[in-house]
């Protein structure tokens, strides 16, 4: 390739990725960061609900014994086409009995010991999953989200020809911008691989809802279900004539003695309590990356057969293995601390791109006041307003409105930088998130100082996390902050 061609490549591709850029930050901010965060999602169901009493097994007897124990407590309630228990495990010792209305948790007896609360984390899932919009078209939001990110990390790439060449040139301690732009081209490179199979997979499961629709209006008439049947399997025809409960028990005894190598993980009762209903249980393969095979059994227990995400189609195989790969859930705890590495690093990467561009059109005289003060709020006002909807449920309860809450909070924000930019200062809001995340730390281990000790782990991260933001000492970290205080 010609210098002239090669020259105008780049140019063409450092322009291509500060427009998407500047398209997609917010909401890849917003996904990246949630995202960090589910990657222990059940760890953070346990911060937000940490007096529940946990125990790691739940027989078939006593899965049994639980599902009128539940369906007791919703007797005043419509009845429920699905049922759900999930096992305990080792990161959320705890079983759960869902049914289309609500969810509790039983002991290892199948005595409800308590309504499972999980708002403030359900909602910070939403937000990585569909951005709290209808599922439907969230989800295919997100999906577009993930392709954006892609073009970003490849656009990024062709605009510094000799990213790969620098990849361990790092001036940290030289002028903040030559320090921040080496920090975001080194985090690119280092995560590189991360970033596009997170991008990939998320616009895989994202898009998917697309894809099906597409697939139904063209084979199907309309009807998206037998596109989901060739991946997720079929569910028989349905009849509503009443009978007595699934005997769920005898389905799980089947599974423990003909597949003893899988852990169950979810026991699902679909039209519970007809002639209709039929069992299926969810059960983990080790050291596979599917989120498990699916074995049916029908009302009385009989064995029906498995869904095949284990040793079927190699296309199903690969569409059960995506969830698992993009949310970081396998090979344990060293598995999540690099996905949370990986996820702050995107993080950063998000963030300090947009500040450069911004310090690229401030030197050129431009006006930069405001973006930069909503920037500002978007980079530190987002965990902030996370802090404080935790803090919302915790004083308000279950049902407070966390997603309203927030989005009217993020609003007030938004406004108050465009109006006000002079009194919006990086430094502030930084220091203020890091005083939040120390105080809520210190208060939740006070509040709950008899909690697990994984609990306790939880917030003394968090400490941690608080001190960074609240004092970075090092230049090092300070060339990291998405500083906007004055042009320099």
């Amino acid at each position: 390739m010609s210098g002239a061609k090669h020259q105008s490549l780049v140019k063409r591709a450092l322009s291509g990725h500060a427009s998407l850029g500047l398209v997609a930050a917010a909401f890849v901010y917003i996904i990246t960061l949630t995202g960090t965060m589910v990657v222990v999602l059940e760890k953070w169901q346990r911060w937000e609900q940490p007096d529940i009493a946990e125990s790691l097994t739940l027989s078939p007897e006593a899965a049994q014994a639980a599902i009128p124990n539940v369906l007791d407590r919703e007797r005043d309630l419509p009845s429920t086409e699905h049922l759900y228990i999930r096992m305990p495990t080792e990161d959320l010792p705890r079983a759960v009995v869902t049914t289309d209305k609500k969810a509790w948790y039983v002991d290892s007896a199948g005595e409800v010991v308590g309504r499972e609360a999980h708002t403030w984390t359900e909602f910070v899932a939403a937000l990585h999953i569909h951005l709290t919009l209808p599922i439907v078209w969230g989800m295919i939001l997100v999906g577009a989200l993930g392709v954006a990110l892609a073009a970003l990390l490849v656009t990024g790439v062709l605009a510094h020809p000799k990213i790969f060449k620098d990849a361990f040139r790092l001036r940290s301690r030289h002028e903040p911008d030559l320090a921040r732009a080496d920090w975001h081209n080194r985090l690119g490179v280092w995560t590189l691989p991360f970033a596009l199979m997170i991008a990939m997979t998320g616009a895989f499961i994202g898009l998917s809802y697309a894809g099906a629709g597409t697939l139904a209006q063209a084979y199907t008439g309309g009807d998206i279900e037998p596109v989901y049947a060739t991946i997720f399997g079929d569910e028989p025809a349905h009849n509503p004539a009443p009978a007595p409960m699934a005997d769920i028990a005898r389905a799980m005894e089947t599974v423990a003695q003909r597949f003893p190598e899988t852990v169950p993980t979810y026991v699902v009762v679909h039209d519970p309590m007809t002639k209709g209903q039929f069992v299926q249980i969810i059960a983990e393969h080790p050291r596979r990356l599917i989120y498990g095979e699916v074995y049916s059994f029908d009302g009385v227990g009989e064995y029906l057969g498995k869904v095949g995400t284990s040793d079927g189609e190699i296309g199903r195989q690969a569409a059960a293995s995506t969830y698992n790969l993009h949310f970081g859930n396998y090979a344990g705890l060293p598995v999540e601390v690099a996905y949370i590495v990986f996820g702050i690093a995107l993080c950063v990467i998000t963030s300090t791109g947009i500040t450069l561009w911004l310090r690229k059109r401030s030197r050129k005289g431009l006006p930069t006041e405001r973006m930069a003060a909503v920037w500002t709020v978007t980079v530190w006002g987002i965990p902030l307003a996370l802090l404080a909807m935790a803090w919302l449920r915790f004083v308000g309860g279950p049902d407070v409105p966390l997603v309203s809450a927030f989005w009217v909070l993020m609003l007030v924000g938004l406004l108050f930088s465009v109006a006000q930019p002079q009194r919006v200062w990086d430094e502030q809001f930084r220091k203020a998130f890091g005083i939040a995340l120390l105080a809520s730390a210190f208060t939740h281990a006070v509040w709950f100082y008899d909690a697990a000790k994984a609990v306790l782990l939880l917030d003394a991260v968090m400490i941690a996390f608080g001190v960074a933001a609240w004092r970075p000492q090092l230049s090092l970290r300070r060339s990291l902050m998405p500083s906007f205080s004055r042009p320099e």
